[in-house]
């Protein structure tokens, strides 16, 4: 992991840990008690267990090659050369074949505190990315028919992703590539066709490539029933056009709100059409020929793919037709995202699109960009269930379940806590009677009520006088229970875990940690009171309980998810 420009409290830390290990190292080289010629990246490390310390490293173990020495007998030597005079360490202690454990002051965990009440509500905030462009394009579903559960996992978790990567200290832009061009938009122009004409009584039979959607049916009858029969009369090819281009506003409008009323906005809907009507399609494909990357066979234009050092096949660009493939534009799409100068670019894409990820990235290559910095993310598929039973068609139109009903049956949060709480890469059950259960069984209840739940306490100490703001002076001092601890160690974690996550491209690990600590909440509730104790403790529990809930409400506006204040 890179350095930041501004380490977190925890990095600080880990920082002022990796300093001294590296202080130790030299001084035992200058002593002759080491020798080597060049010091390893010093990792420090928390350890599973508490009993291990605070902190660790296995810089022993990584210099033992270098050292000529027994892992162990390095880290002894790194042990009694650190500098803990000059430190919060209290101890080194040294652990199987070399790990190095230290373990803090006593009072390193308030101090820490008192730290992160100075940051206020810019805590979770780092400067990690540095201000880097990246976009992410996530949905970009076909709008011949309506949003399913496939577009709703990809909304969450790409726009989720897209917070963290923000909070991370990136310039985000969030993308929708809008498929309104080639085959799927011509089936669709078919499809509309039949319905609008059956729609005013005519005998036309319906393509057996069409989409079958009762949504095109209503739409088209919603239609006649505005404007009559005023394209009937029209040539075929005019008709559709028009008839496709009254369905598409539509689609698209739809497709906004309901993507709206799920939390997610975009700053850009990229229309396919555009790249044709440009002629930016052409020009790639020209440019690839002309630099030898296509081949001529059966008419058609194929893009060496073999050339990527891949067992690739070659995928035809322009067909003996000469109309473009869907590849071609998408090739060109993507020419167009680094031209608008994002330094990454990520695409959340379904499973199914697999066979596509290395494809597109040869493409990039071949017109001179850096592979890598295109990446993907591939989910896989979601299974509904209710009662225990796989639900696999919607009550109201016995085709698949839309977004828009997902969200009428759970509400917005569940669903999108469900969605991001699973890694992209597994399969996904989906539960909906839990979705809705009001217990601690349920994570995303579970987390809201730790947040209702400390802003009830807020609300019942203003009540009686008791608040706390930057003014106030706290002892932070008296906030000894373990309870307490494990909540301010917790809290420390915060801007670690949003870079952690966003690096990884794992939004889950925001749900994970949103949970821990809700679960740390209901502990320390459970064994300490706020209210009704020694002032001095109570401010400084008003205090832990106010930059909790902050905390809380931050992790999950990154996921889209609301912190009601009461529940």
């Amino acid at each position: 992991m890179q350095a930041t420009k501004a380490l977190t409290v925890i990095g600080e830390i880990r920082a002022m840990l990796a300093q001294g290990v590296r202080i130790a190292l030299e001084k035992a080289k200058d002593d002759d008690k080491l020798d080597f010629d060049a010091l390893p990246d010093i990792v420090i490390e928390v350890p599973r267990e508490e009993k291990y310390g605070d902190f660790a490293t296995n810089a022993a173990m990584q210099m033992a090659r270098a050292a000529r020495k027994n892992p162990r007998e390095i880290a002894q030597i790194i042990a009694d050369y650190f500098p803990t005079h000059s430190t919060s360490v209290d101890s080194v202690e040294i652990a199987g074949p070399g790990f190095i454990n230290f373990h803090l002051k006593d009072t390193w965990l308030t101090e820490i505190f008192a730290k992160i009440v100075t940051e206020g509500e810019q805590f979770g905030n780092s400067s990690f990315g540095e201000g880097k462009k990246v976009q992410v394009e996530f949905v970009s579903a076909n709008p011949t028919g309506e949003l399913h559960m496939g577009n709703a996992r990809g909304a969450a978790i790409g726009d989720t992703l897209a917070g963290l990567l923000q909070l991370a200290g990136y310039q985000v832009e969030r993308e929708f590539y809008i498929n309104d061009a080639g085959n799927q938009i011509e089936k669709f122009a078919n499809s509309l066709e039949a319905r609008y004409l059956q729609a005013l009584g005519e005998d036309v039979p319906f393509p057996e490539d069409g989409y079958h959607g009762e949504d095109i049916t209503k739409l088209m009858a919603s239609l006649v029933e505005k404007e009559g029969d005023k394209y009937q009369k029209m040539e075929g090819s005019l008709r559709r056009e028009l008839l496709t281009s009254y369905a598409l506003k539509i689609k698209l409008s739809d497709i906004r709100s309901v993507l709206s009323s799920f939390a997610v906005e975009y700053d850009c809907w990229f229309s396919e059409q555009s790249l044709h009507d440009s002629g930016a399609v052409e020009i790639i494909v020209k440019r690839l020929q002309e630099e030898g990357w296509l081949l001529e066979k059966e008419g058609a234009l194929w893009l060496d793919c073999s050339r990527f050092g891949s067992d690739e096949k070659p995928e035809v660009l322009v067909r003996s037709n000469g109309v473009p493939t869907y590849y071609a534009a998408d090739i060109a799409y993507h020419d167009n995202k680094f031209k608008r100068g994002f330094d990454t670019v990520i695409n959340v894409w379904g499973a199914d699109h697999h066979g596509h990820v290395a494809r597109m990235q040869g493409a990039m290559e071949a017109l001179g960009y850096d592979r890598n910095r295109l990446e993907v993310i591939l989910m896989q598929l979601v299974r509904l269930y209710r009662g225990g039973e796989i639900v696999k068609m919607s009550k109201r139109t016995g085709t698949y379940v839309t977004l828009n009903e997902l969200i009428e049956e759970v509400g917005k949060d569940a669903a999108r806590f469900f969605f991001v709480a699973r890694s992209a890469d597994s399969q996904m059950d989906f539960d909906l009677d839990l979705a809705v259960t009001q217990s601690s069984d349920n994570p995303v209840y579970y987390v809201q009520y730790a947040h209702a739940r400390i802003c009830s306490i807020l609300a019942a100490a203003a009540g009686e006088g008791l608040s706390v703001d930057e003014n106030t002076k706290i002892n932070y001092d008296c906030l000894t229970h373990e309870s307490e601890l494990q909540l301010i160690r917790k809290l420390a974690d915060f801007p670690d875990e949003v870079v952690k996550a966003a690096v990884a491209r794992e939004p889950h690990h925001i749900a994970a940690y949103v949970l821990d600590l809700a679960g740390l909440f209901h502990n320390f509730y459970s064994h300490c009171r706020v209210l009704g104790v020694d002032k001095e403790l109570s401010l400084a529990r008003l205090q832990l309980i106010t930059v909790l809930a902050r905390v809380i409400k931050k992790a999950l506006a990154a996921m889209g998810v609301s912190a009601p204040q009461k529940m």
